[in-house]
């Protein structure tokens, strides 16, 4: 009766249950994998928000497939800072996912493939799925910081291959795209007629305080540049990102136009949510500091604690709201995770949820909050080989 596409694992897995049944048995528990930014302490502008919604311009109904200009206008503004963008080379949607889920479908044919960072985040396996597609995995390697494994990525292209997705920083690993990545991503790419997918969800959030370049204004190759507001002004549930188009003019005008028309067949952006863009977008200019406070606060609060103990470490981090930890692997991550649970109350996920390549790795947010986070930490660091 099923597809395929949905034949999913749909149990729950090992660690979840076990996070169920500390909740059924009344336990509270200690959680550092936060990553919602609405529940994590902080200060909203929760009137101004909350009036942007109510316009009264969303009681007409302007079907415009890639958003209204306004919007568009907003997201254009975002990218000053970086360069001059055309918002006709922006589209809209409700978040990252579809625009994910959009530019599969206009670049890739069943069963064609597409490049993936490993590690990374685990929703790229549910959205290829959906759209037919196989993922192809290249490494990041780790060698003080974490670099592209170029050798891999050449091995991995076939005549199937589509398009690289490329997670600028990459979530969880905290990793930027450096200048010379770029480049030979940009040869790659030109090379072996490969469009750019380039997440930049977590940009904004360098650790050093130092902008780094976005990808929307690469005009080397076809790129689709995915951010939106539930990272830039922590509003997960206001719904709005958006797809930016850049590269060759002929290959960005020809990409807009499908677009367009897959955009056209949704329409799944909402009239009140894109005329409070601007307004939304504002927000940034509050909460980043705060996050960027609360990470700066919990990773050196991390630092502090390893610094008296050895069988654990962290991996650098450039940027994003995580941090990797180093463990012995004594046992399989998800053994451990499920340890640290059970015995102390201190939910971590475990490295393979990320596709790591081996066990020894334990996922942490930055953002959780502080109390939380220091005393979480000093439970995990009791344990004989954490």
């Amino acid at each position: 009766m099923f597809s395929r596409r949905t034949d999913w694992e749909l149990t729950p897995n090992r660690l979840t249950r076990a996070q169920h049944e500390l909740q059924a048995a009344g336990r509270e528990v200690l959680d550092l994998t936060v990553s919602n930014p609405t529940r994590a302490d902080l200060r909203y502008d929760a009137q101004s928000i909350l009036q942007a919604l109510a316009d009264p311009k969303a009681m007409d109904y302007d079907p415009q497939p890639k958003g209204l200009r306004s919007a568009r206008e907003a997201v254009a503004d975002y990218y000053l800072t970086h360069d001059e963008i055309d918002p006709e080379s922006i589209l809209l949607t409700a978040s990252t996912s579809e625009g994910y889920s959009y530019a599969l479908r206009l670049l890739c044919n069943a069963e064609d493939e597409v490049l993936v960072p490993k590690p990374s985040y685990p929703l790229f396996e549910f959205l290829a799925d959906l759209q037919d597609v196989k993922l192809v995995p290249y490494p990041l390697l780790y060698d003080h910081g974490w670099q592209i494994d170029f050798p891999s990525l050449h091995q991995a292209v076939t005549s199937r291959t589509r398009a690289v997705v490329v997670v600028h920083p990459n979530n969880p690993t905290g990793s930027f795209v450096i200048g010379e990545e770029r480049r030979a991503l940009n040869q790659f790419c030109h090379k072996n007629n490969l469009a750019l997918v380039v997440d930049e969800v977590f940009l904004d959030y360098a650790h050093d305080g130092e902008p780094r370049a976005t990808f929307a204004t690469n005009r080397d190759v076809l790129t689709f540049t995915l951010s939106g507001l539930s990272k830039i002004s922590g509003l997960p549930q206001m719904k709005l990102a958006w797809i930016v188009t850049s590269g060759p003019e002929v290959q960005v005008a020809a990409a807009l136009a499908r677009l367009e028309v897959i955009a056209d067949t949704y329409l799944s952006m909402n009239a009140p949510i894109q005329l409070a863009a601007p307004v939304l977008l504002r927000q940034r200019h509050s909460i980043q500091p705060q996050l960027m406070e609360r990470a700066r606060t919990n990773l050196n609060e991390l630092d502090r604690q390893l610094v008296q103990q050895q069988t654990c470490r962290r991996l650098e981090v450039e940027g994003g709201w995580y941090a990797v930890l180093r463990v012995p692997a004594t046992q399989s991550d998800e053994d451990l995770a499920i340890e640290i649970l059970r015995q102390l109350s201190v939910l971590v996920h475990p490295g393979h949820f990320y596709d790591f390549p081996s066990d020894g790795y334990l996922i942490v947010s930055l953002i959780t909050p502080p109390e939380n986070f220091r005393h979480g930490i000093e439970q995990i660091l009791k344990l004989p080989n954490p």
